[in-house]
């Protein structure tokens, strides 16, 4: 069984905020995706656990935070529009999003935030294109020809040379987590 996390729409909202806020004006959104994609796998790999908890696919500029996509989009993921409209902008004819108001970042915890930080510092002043371009050499990233391919997290973990071992302990902790929140907010 594939290792599946819960979408955390907060943590999700807070991130992308978070990014927004490091960039001072709107952002288009390829970047924002294509940051808060990168986030998550270091978050992975150091922590053990992403950032948003989404799901990924490859698509023809990269991997993409599927959940965090529809978002943009406009369209709902898990009863999660609602907040992201409240703080972060429709996207605009030239392909923006910006901060509407701050959510703040009680949901993140510090090694997340300071992961959001490395990230934007790296990446952030850069084109969005040669960022997604940058993508495509991730390891777990498949050209689609123009469809999507899901991105496995377990394929990730193996990338970044994790051991079987971990993998199924990383597993089962997801798998625990996932049931707590769900346990907690019924």
């Amino acid at each position: 069984m594939a290792i599946l996390f819960r979408f955390h729409p907060q943590k999700a909202v807070e991130a992308a905020a978070m990014f927004l806020k490091l960039h001072g004006k709107p952002m288009k959104y390829l970047g924002l995706l294509k940051m808060l994609y990168i986030a998550d796998r270091i978050a992975l790999e150091r922590i053990e656990q992403t950032i948003t908890g989404d799901c990924y696919f490859s698509m023809d500029y990269g991997p993409v935070l599927s959940g965090v996509y529809d978002l943009i989009k406009g369209k709902s993921v898990d009863g999660a529009l609602p907040l992201w409209k409240r703080f972060i902008s429709a996207r605009d004819v030239n392909h923006n999003v910006y901060l509407l108001a701050d959510p703040s970042t009680d949901a993140l915890c510090e090694e997340e935030e300071e992961i959001i930080q490395e990230v934007y510092q790296t990446f952030g002043h850069l084109n969005p294109f040669d960022v997604a371009e940058w993508t495509h050499d991730l390891p777990e990233w498949k050209d689609p020809d123009g469809s999507r391919i899901p991105i496995v997290v377990d394929d990730m973990l193996r990338f970044m040379g994790k051991t079987a071992e971990e993998i199924a302990a990383i597993r089962k902790e997801a798998a625990r987590e996932a049931y707590l929140d769900e346990v907690l907010s019924a």
